[in-house]
């Protein structure tokens, strides 16, 4: 496939994927122009963070042939800074214009409650004084999306990029490691498209049910190791300590970030994947046994793979 070629499959790709995030964003826009707000019936389900990843995404594989012709070697970095800046900015005017319900609630209010439960079970939940969530507002809570949307972005464009810089070069020493970001990206965004209808079913307890403590940590597990390949597949072929080690243990730190994101979405708290001593905090931590074995197993898997990547780089 020449580049011209793949330049056009890869933007309508992303165009069609891109659809109904940018469709409900022009309707919650075009609501709150008419109205002055959006009502929480016509709210759709996470329009942030995911419109604005989709018009930064776009933006960047639009402008892909001018930053390759330039950037080169950098393209890849440039594209991403660009993307991030384009998410941020989009995200801010959303978020502090964007009101929900009789014009009180802006809707970085309405997000942090639906991060708590599913969408569609907001106005069925029996809210009480005990839930975590009730307290007193704090924009902390958005660690955990801004985390999740700078992953989902650079780890994206690093495919996208990485396969087109390849074309162009007929250099193909990162084929599998972009072939693996490639998949690792794809379900990590089809997990988090899940936890947008879903909230992985959980229901405002901070014990999960066994179907919720399964797909959290999967969730959990797969964004470390989306993270670290991004990291290995920079490093194919160098030494160990910076082909496997390095892109672990950025692995691991990332999904110990996700940790210290949840945390501050539940007010000081974390979800219980189950019962006894296992899914219990430790005294003095709030991290229980299961979530340092989840930690420690994303990087696992990821130097499984990076060691897989750096052992047939020249095959």
């Amino acid at each position: 496939m020449n580049f011209k070629r793949y330049f056009t499959v890869i933007l309508c790709g992303v165009l069609a994927l891109s659809f109904y995030p940018l469709y409900m964003g022009v309707r919650v826009v075009s609501d709150v122009i008419r109205y002055g707000m959006v009502a929480p019936e016509n709210y759709p389900k996470y329009i942030i963070p995911y419109t604005p990843i989709a018009l930064a995404v776009i933006m960047s594989v639009i402008l892909m042939p001018v930053i390759i012709k330039h950037a080169k070697r950098t393209a890849v970095w440039i594209a991403s800074a660009l993307s991030i800046s384009v998410f941020f900015i989009a995200e801010h005017l959303l978020e502090s214009n964007v009101i929900v319900g009789d014009g009180t609630v802006k809707l970085e209010d309405w997000q942090m409650f639906m991060c708590y439960v599913p969408p569609d079970w907001f106005e069925e939940r029996v809210w009480t004084a005990v839930d975590v969530l009730m307290g007193e507002y704090s924009p902390t809570f958005k660690i955990h999306f801004y985390l999740i949307s700078i992953i989902l972005i650079i780890t994206i464009l690093n495919s996208i990029y990485g396969f087109a810089q390849m074309i162009l070069s007929g250099e193909r020493g990162r084929k599998k490691a972009l072939i693996i970001q490639s998949v690792c990206a794809g379900l990590f965004l089809g997990l988090c498209i899940l936890a947008c209808f879903t909230a992985f079913f959980r229901d405002g307890s901070l014990t999960v049910s066994t179907l919720s403590a399964i797909l959290m940590s999967l969730f959990f597990v797969l964004f470390g190791v989306t993270s670290g390949v991004f990291a290995g597949s920079f490093c194919v072929g160098k030494k160990k300590i910076y082909s496997v080690i390095i892109p672990s243990i950025v692995a691991s730190l990332v999904t110990l970030a996700m940790y210290i994101g949840e945390m501050f979405l539940l007010s000081g708290n974390l979800y219980h994947l189950g019962t006894g001593i296992f899914f219990e905090s430790i005294p003095g931590i709030v991290l229980a046994p299961i979530d340092i074995v989840i930690i420690l197993l994303s990087g696992g898997i990821n130097a499984l793979l990076c060691s897989l990547l750096s052992s047939c780089k020249n095959e």
